[in-house]
């Protein structure tokens, strides 16, 4: 299994590391390649790693940003992934970086698809990082638990970027149901794949990700146990 694991005693400890390590992936991206990709979840664990990363003088002007997933709102719309990274990441320094956001002018996510399949297919690859969260059910980016769509969007060997989810609504959906995520297979075209979790309680849901293997259930297992890619998973009480 190729899983890292990078575990620290604080927060603060973990903020520097997945911030160091981030710039460090981005600035080989653009050596190697004259730009470099980076995929990033929504949510209040990442928040402070985004922040920090806005106030390094990298060259942001040739690293495409693009949302991991999206719920289908507008981005004046509380819950708006892309809202949450123009006021958290998008600043500072990093205010000149391309910003590529999931959300379309169409009505559901269904009719946004192709739009958003082409525009993702349009950054450079092998995009070069990929910041994921898990939810206390075993979700990651919107790859939620037996949603409308999630085999297709499971298939490590699919061809496309960005599938269209409505989840079954819990109390870790709310209300937003319907998605625009990342397919597996996007995923596995990163070169590093970071996921970011914190306290005990994701700590706990995280092992039983690792010992189960029903991928449906707990989709964050088709990332820990794809075999091909190898995945750090940041930790902190």
């Amino acid at each position: 299994m190729m899983v890292e694991e990078k575990f620290y005693s604080d927060r603060e400890r973990l903020v520097q590391a997945l911030t160091h390590d981030c710039a460090a992936a981005l600035q080989r991206g653009i050596k190697e390649q004259g730009q470099a990709s980076f995929l990033v979840s929504g949510g209040s664990t990442p928040e402070p790693v985004y922040r920090e990363l806005s106030r390094r003088p990298l060259p942001w002007s040739q690293i495409n940003v693009a949302l991991v997933d999206e719920r289908w709102v507008d981005r004046d719309a509380s819950g708006s992934n892309q809202a949450f990274i123009e006021n958290s990441l998008l600043q500072n320094y990093a205010a000149e970086a391309p910003f590529l956001g999931m959300k379309t002018p169409h009505g559901t996510a269904a009719e946004g698809q192709a739009d958003c399949e082409r525009a993702y297919g349009e950054l450079p690859r092998p995009f070069d990082v990929c910041v994921l969260g898990m939810g206390s059910d075993g979700h990651t980016a919107s790859l939620f638990p037996h949603a409308d769509g999630l085999a297709a969007a499971l298939d490590p060997k699919g061809t496309q970027l960005c599938r269209a989810i409505t989840a079954q609504q819990s109390d870790v959906t709310g209300t937003h149901t319907e998605r625009m995520t990342l397919t597996l297979a996007a995923i596995l075209q990163a070169r590093d794949i970071k996921l970011l979790i914190t306290g005990e309680e994701k700590l706990r849901v995280y092992r039983e990700a690792l010992l189960g293997s029903d991928e449906l259930e707990m989709p964050v297992r088709s990332i820990l146990k794809q075999g091909l890619n190898s995945v750090s998973v940041y930790w902190a009480p």
